[in-house]
């Protein structure tokens, strides 16, 4: 059973990277309407990224398993 203190270290982290994610899809936004020839490359960043964030969460999903 975590600790705590690492619990709170844990969910700090979390809302951090939720923060940072939230201001990178704004500044992606931004430059989507500014800039729309540059639409179609950001769609494909976008599509690559939610792969990857689905990968990593799979991947630390087994972790979490595999440390029970």
């Amino acid at each position: 059973m975590p600790t705590p203190v690492l619990f709170a270290l844990a969910l700090s982290v979390v809302l951090l990277l939720v923060v940072v994610g939230v201001l990178v899809l704004a500044g992606v936004a931004y430059v989507a309407y500014r800039h729309p020839r540059l639409e179609k490359p950001l769609g494909v960043a976008g599509a690559f990224a939610a792969v990857l964030v689905g990968a990593v969460a799979a991947v630390a999903a087994v972790a979490v398993l595999a440390a029970r």
